[in-house]
C-alpha cells in the first residue's frame, strides 16, 4: 500500500492523474420501474394514515438532478416530503422546512419513515 501512494504522490503526468481520476464512481440511484410499483403499493396502503398523493420526477439526466419522489399529506396544495438518493442511500427531506429528516439505506426503508403502513419484508 505504501508503495502505491508513492507512485501517485509522484505522478505528475497529467495522463496518469486523469486515469487515476476516472476510476472514481460516484453512485445515485435511480428510480425504477421497482420503485414505483413499491410507491404505489405503499401510497394505496398509507391512504388511512393521511398519504393523499404521491408522484415520481424523472429530471433531464443532467448529472446535477437526480430522480424524486414527492409526497402529499392530508390534502395539502404542497407537497410534504422529498425522497431522492444521495450516493448510496435514500434521503427522506421535509419539502416544506427544506430540512433533512432521515438517511436511510434504501428505498422502501425511506417510505417507511414517512409512513410505516407496510412491513420492510413486503415491501423489499
Amino acid at each position: 500500500m505504501a508503495m502505491v501512494k508513492k507512485k501517485l504522490a509522484r505522478a505528475t503526468d497529467t495522463n496518469t492523474i486523469m486515469a487515476v481520476a476516472t476510476n472514481i464512481v460516484v453512485l445515485h440511484p435511480r428510480i425504477t420501474s421497482r420503485h414505483t410499483a413499491l410507491l404505489a403499493r405503499w401510497l394505496d396502503a398509507g391512504q388511512r394514515m393521511g398519504l393523499c398523493d404521491a408522484c415520481a420526477f424523472f429530471p433531464d439526466r443532467d448529472e446535477r438532478q437526480r430522480d424524486y419522489v414527492l409526497v402529499w399529506v392530508r390534502e395539502n396544495p404542497d407537497p410534504a416530503y422529498m425522497v431522492q438518493s444521495a450516493g448510496t442511500v435514500w434521503v427522506v427531506t421535509d419539502a416544506v422546512r427544506e430540512r433533512e429528516l432521515a438517511r436511510l439505506p434504501n428505498f422502501a426503508a425511506a417510505l417507511n419513515f414517512i409512513r410505516p403502513v407496510l412491513p420492510l419484508e413486503a415491501a423489499a
